[in-house]
């Protein structure tokens, strides 16, 4: 008995960080599975989930003085301000940090030479950034918000992220040929594209209106098929990004067997 009241008292937190994990946990080996031509190492793959983890509370900083600066000019209660906020303050300061760390800790490492490894390292960051945001939400709001997060936040990072490694990929191997232009017009491109995405999202979700609850389950439902179904076509075309692979594909369009 004298054993068990620790491990009773500590039953709690372990339901909660469960609630908050798994759904990222899940989400994390499902992407792995995917990745079918070589896996990636272990080690670059928990340094990735660090990454995301650091991009949370940078963001998070950059958030703070975002939200002090919009707050100067307009009500926090005006519908112009949440859209802004969530464009401009949310979304720009969350994937400009993923994609920071992502690039720093995965640009030139030996071990990106294939296409959708730029998906998987982008998954990992992001969802590293969602799972210690789903523990901070969870451990101050009950479990009341794992189940919606699980089925909506954590999908939606994922989402996010998809995105983002499809040009990521092909901004490194657009590097590789030796083409900068390209490679940078690509990173933008997967940056723009999460920005957006993530943008529109949180934008609808704050609002709080009928209407924008109804676009809201629209653009969800429309949003998650398409990166699934991305993420799918990304694995089963998988190839290497080295100067002598085959032509890049158009990341979407009729092409690439999946628009957007």
């Amino acid at each position: 008995m004298f054993v068990l009241f620790p491990a009773l008292a500590l039953l709690p937190v372990l339901i909660y960080l469960a609630a908050a994990l798994l759904p990222a946990i899940f989400l994390l080996r499902y992407v792995y599975q995917k990745d079918a031509l070589e896996k990636e190492p272990a080690g670059l793959l928990l340094s990735l989930l660090a990454m995301g983890c650091l991009s949370a509370f940078c963001a998070a900083g950059l958030e703070i003085v975002g939200e002090s600066v919009l707050g100067l000019f307009l009500s926090p209660e005006s519908p112009i301000y949440i859209i802004l906020l969530a464009f401009l303050v949310v979304a720009a300061a969350e994937e400009g940090c993923k994609l920071f760390f992502l690039k720093l800790r995965s640009w030139n490492h030996p071990a990106f030479n294939y296409r959708f490894d730029a998906v998987v390292y982008a998954a990992f960051v992001s969802l590293g950034f969602a799972a210690l945001e789903n523990v901070q939400y969870v451990v101050n709001y009950g479990l009341s918000v794992a189940l919606p997060r699980a089925l909506l936040a954590i999908p939606g990072h994922l989402s996010f992220a998809v995105f983002m490694g499809i040009y990521y990929g092909r901004a490194r191997q657009f590097a590789n040929y030796g083409d900068a232009e390209r490679s940078r017009r690509s990173l933008r491109a997967g940056y723009l594209t999460a920005f957006f995405l993530h943008g529109f999202y949180d934008a609808c979700a704050m609002l709080g209106s009928t209407l924008s609850s109804l676009v809201f389950l629209v653009f969800v439902i429309f949003m998650f098929a398409t990166a699934f179904r991305a993420l799918r076509h990304e694995a089963a075309s998988d190839m290497p990004i080295t100067p002598f692979a085959p032509p890049l594909d158009p990341p979407f369009g009729p092409g690439a067997g999946y628009d957007l």
